[in-house]
């Protein structure tokens, strides 16, 4: 287990299961086996367990609710073996999550730890792998996050999905057709070093810094902020699309023209409704294209 984990755990008092500890050999598969021998708890037993520890902070009692059910983390795990991390990490991680459902289970709510635990389990699970996946995240946003996920599993076939493959996902995911196709982009990416040729090769091709030009600032930085303006107009173009053609008028001539911002009375009198009226459409449209912009 890693360092930072280990502390955190120590740190709240709960018992960290020690994969040297539970298989002397010291390999997963001796780790797996060893957990599979593990006993699995009754209902009453895990009620018992998970009281001694709410009341009474029996650390024993804890280690057992935990070791009971690590076989289930190394169930969950498997089932993340196309992200290409190690299935060891993955169960560490997992068995942190586990740790912290234990030390939150409450046994009068009438649902298993099992049942309670799986999200905990899941939840740290992704974040490893959203950490760990590729260099660049491509998934930062909650709801890129779920995409992310979700769209792997919704993949019938290698390859680019077709339109109507597309459409399906985003329908099933309640997702844009547009997070769709860029969230498939970013899957279907790889890492390439920034100041190097991707082959290593001194002969090779430049690599992608030789491309930005020097204009006073590093290129690194340029890039970033290029890259950041040119998905924000993007989002700016998708949330004008979504106004109705009075609302896109308005905060076109009052936002986005060179020239002079128009003035409320202007449109107003142009409508023919109030210049409060012009004021009320102007806020609303505002507000959900910020809506976009904090998505």
């Amino acid at each position: 287990m890693t360092t930072t984990a280990t502390t955190a755990l120590v740190t709240n008092n709960l018992p960290v299961p020690s994969m040297a500890a539970l298989s002397p050999l010291g390999s997963l598969e001796a780790y797996i086996g060893a957990v599979n021998r593990i006993p699995v708890l009754s209902v009453d037993d895990e009620q018992a367990l998970a009281r001694r520890y709410r009341d009474h902070e029996d650390l024993d009692a804890a280690r057992e609710l935990v070791h009971s059910h690590l076989r289930f983390v190394v169930h969950v795990a498997r089932g993340y073996n196309g992200y290409g991390l190690g299935i060891g990490d993955l169960i560490q991680e997992g068995n942190i999550g586990l740790m912290k459902a234990v030390k939150r289970f409450d046994p009068d709510q009438g649902v298993r730890l099992v049942s309670f635990a799986v999200h905990w389990i899941r939840a740290e699970m992704h974040e490893f792998i959203l950490k760990n996946w590729r260099i660049v995240k491509v998934a930062t946003t909650k709801a890129q996050r779920k995409l992310f996920f979700n769209l792997r599993k919704s993949k019938k076939r290698l390859g680019w999905m077709n339109a109507d493959e597309v459409r399906a996902v985003a329908a099933d995911l309640n997702v844009s057709e547009r997070e769709v196709l860029e969230m498939e982009s970013r899957l279907s990416g790889r890492d390439i070093g920034f100041d190097m040729p991707d082959d290593g090769d001194e002969d090779g091709p430049p690599s992608p810094v030789a491309y930005l030009a020097a204009q006073g600032e590093d290129p690194s930085q340029l890039y970033e902020r290029e890259d950041e303006e040119g998905s924000q107009l993007s989002v700016l173009r998708e949330g004008l699309a979504e106004l109705d053609a009075r609302s896109r008028d308005i905060i076109k001539r009052r936002w986005l023209d060179s020239e002079a911002k128009v003035t409320l009375q202007e449109l107003a009198d142009e409508y023919g409704v109030s210049a409060e009226r012009i004021r009320q459409i102007e806020a609303n449209a505002l507000k959900k294209m910020r809506a976009l912009f904090a998505a």
